[in-house]
């Protein structure tokens, strides 16, 4: 069984980050370490919240992990609440990458043409360190925008979204793959480009209703895939579609909280998808 380990944060209720992550993936049959970086009561979204920085344990625990030869055969970043954690991150990556195994960065930052609260303007260059060391960044649009300077568009065509790609690749990912990408009213996706210029894209139906955490939800399953045997193609299809499925069961559940996508009930489907992928 292969091993991962996240670094992001932990909101007791809410629907996101750790909280996300180690059960998705778990399902998925790949086992999860945590390496948390602060613990929040609930997430942002809500009124009222405590956080618990938790960046003074990043370094003990690293140094326990290398004593013990700890390895992994993934390494997964989400939210990272400061540049300091940023630069704890890098470190991380020199101390446990190896040419074996892969990194995932998801540099969730900011959405919807601006930086999430909370950040100063020189955090994306700080992100943008942490998604250098990267096998493969999955940022959305505005991320991507925020990280290479380019103006951030609502409308645009393949060109521009090639190009931004390209820009991403400079930061010195072996891989960008850009979320949220949209050509038609009706459908949303993602496209990718790698070093050696391969391209790719998958879109799948665009839902008219949105809930928070489907990024972490996202992200989670793509790295679930790859550890499964899946390309890197079939895993953003997967994690797209599965996507699709929380929100609209989110849309049609009663009992549906507002702060977070139902993805619990689906993950009996999301196992299913998964082997569907394995025997194609």
């Amino acid at each position: 069984m292969k091993r991962i380990v996240t670094l992001q944060d932990i909101s007791c209720v809410g629907r996101c980050s750790i909280t996300v992550a180690l059960p998705v993936i778990s399902a998925m049959g790949v086992e999860c370490a945590i390496l948390p970086t602060a613990v929040l009561s609930t997430h942002t979204m809500f009124k009222h919240f405590t956080c618990k920085d938790l960046s003074d344990q990043i370094e003990p625990i690293s140094q326990v992990w290398e004593e013990e030869q700890i390895s992994f055969d993934g390494i997964y970043t989400g939210y990272l609440a400061s540049e300091e954690q940023c630069s704890q991150v890098v470190r991380f990556f020199d101390r446990f990458g190896t040419e074996d195994n892969l990194i995932l960065v998801d540099p969730a930052m900011a959405d919807n043409g601006k930086l999430y609260a909370g950040f100063k303007d020189s955090f994306p260059q700080a992100m943008a360190q942490v998604c250098a060391k990267a096998d493969i960044i999955l940022p959305n649009l505005t991320e991507a925008c925020l990280m290479t300077g380019t103006p951030y568009q609502t409308e645009y065509d393949p060109s521009y979204i090639h190009q931004l790609l390209e820009k991403l690749l400079a930061l010195g990912c072996k891989t960008a793959a850009l979320t949220g990408v949209s050509y038609q009213t009706d459908q949303l996706g993602v496209a990718y480009l790698t070093r050696e210029g391969k391209e790719f894209s998958y879109f799948t139906r665009k839902c008219p209703v949105s809930y928070h955490g489907t990024g972490d939800l996202y992200s989670s399953t793509v790295l679930g895939g790859l550890m499964r045997g899946l390309n890197l193609g079939d895993a953003l299809a997967l994690a797209a579609d599965f996507v699709v499925e929380c929100i609209e069961a989110t849309s049609r559940s009663k009992a549906a909280r507002w702060y977070g996508v139902e993805f619990e009930s689906q993950i009996p489907k999301l196992c299913s998808m998964v082997e569907q992928h394995l025997t194609v």
